[in-house]
C-alpha cells in the first residue's frame, strides 16, 4: 500500500445536493443531501426498499438520478457522458459487492490486476501492487487460484484488493459481509477499516449489520428513500 494518506483529511470528496430517482412512477430516493470527507467513512443503513443501493449507485455513476447534484472531487457526475463516468469509475471509484463478482476465468491475481490492465499501468507495476495487495489481504498463498477453489472470505479479500488496485479515492460497498459467516463477516470489517485508514481512502457502505456500521465514523439512516437521521460514530 504505497499511496498517502491525504495531507488535509477533513477536505470535503463527495456531495450528494437534493438527490432523487424515480422508478415506475414511484419515488425511491427524495431529496437525499449529504457530504463526505475524504478518509471518511459513513454506514448507509435502513429497511429493505428504502433506496440504500440505488443511492450507492448514483454516487459511483452506474445509475443517474433524475433531480439534484451529485459531486465527486467536485465534478459533477451528472454532467458526464457514459464514457466519461466509465473513466471516473475506473480511476477515483472501487466496489466491493456482497457476491463478489470476481470473473470466474482469472485466477486472484489477474483478477486484481484487471483495473490496473483496464488503466493502461506498465506490466510491471501491475505485478509488484498485485503482489502487495495479495499479501496486504493475506491471500498471497492463493494467488494462482480460480474463484471456485477459495471460500467465501477469500473470494471478498480478492474483491478487497482488486477494488483497491487503482488507489481509489472512494470505496463503494454493498453489503460486503451479507455472504460471509459472521468470523469471515468479521475479518473482512477489521480488513476494510484498517486498509482505510491506511490509504486514506473514504468509504460508503450499505449495510443491515450494526457490526459492520461500527467502523464507520457516521451512519445515515433512509426510509422510504428520504434521510430520517444522521448519527456520528466512534469507529469500533
Amino acid at each position: 500500500m504505497n499511496r498517502a494518506i491525504p495531507t488535509s483529511p477533513a477536505a470535503l470528496l463527495l456531495r450528494a445536493r437534493q438527490v432523487g430517482r424515480t422508478y415506475a412512477g414511484r419515488a425511491v430516493l427524495r431529496g437525499v443531501s449529504f457530504e463526505l470527507k475524504a478518509g471518511e467513512r459513513l454506514a448507509l443503513i435502513g429497511p429493505s426498499g428504502s433506496g440504500k443501493t440505488t443511492l450507492l449507485n448514483c454516487l459511483g455513476g452506474v445509475d443517474r438520478p433524475d433531480e439534484g447534484s451529485i459531486e465527486l472531487g467536485g465534478i459533477a457526475l451528472e454532467t458526464l457522458t457514459g464514457d466519461q463516468l466509465a473513466e471516473v469509475r475506473r480511476h477515483r471509484l472501487g466496489t466491493i459487492f456482497q457476491f463478489f463478482h470476481l470473473l470466474p476465468t482469472l485466477t486472484a491475481a489477474e483478477n486484481v490486476e484487471l483495473p490496473l490492465q483496464l488503466i493502461g499501468v506498465a506490466a510491471s507495476e501491475r505485478a509488484a501492487r498485485v503482489a502487495r495487495l495479495l499479501e496486504r489481504v493475506q491471500v498471497n498463498h492463493r494467488a494462482d487460484a480460480l474463484p471456485a477453489q477459495l471460500s467465501g472470505g477469500e473470494m471478498q479479500r480478492v474483491a478487497i484488493a482488486r477494488a483497491l488496485a487503482h488507489q481509489p479515492e472512494l470505496l463503494l460497498a454493498d453489503e460486503p459481509t451479507g455472504n460471509l459467516d459472521s468470523k469471515n463477516g468479521a475479518n473482512i470489517l477489521k480488513l476494510l477499516r484498517e486498509l482505510s485508514d491506511e490509504t486514506g481512502t473514504a468509504l460508503v457502505l450499505v449495510t443491515h449489520s450494526p457490526a459492520a456500521a461500527a467502523i464507520c465514523h457516521r451512519e445515515i439512516e433512509l426510509r422510504d428513500g428520504e434521510i430520517v437521521a444522521q448519527r456520528t460514530l466512534s469507529p469500533a
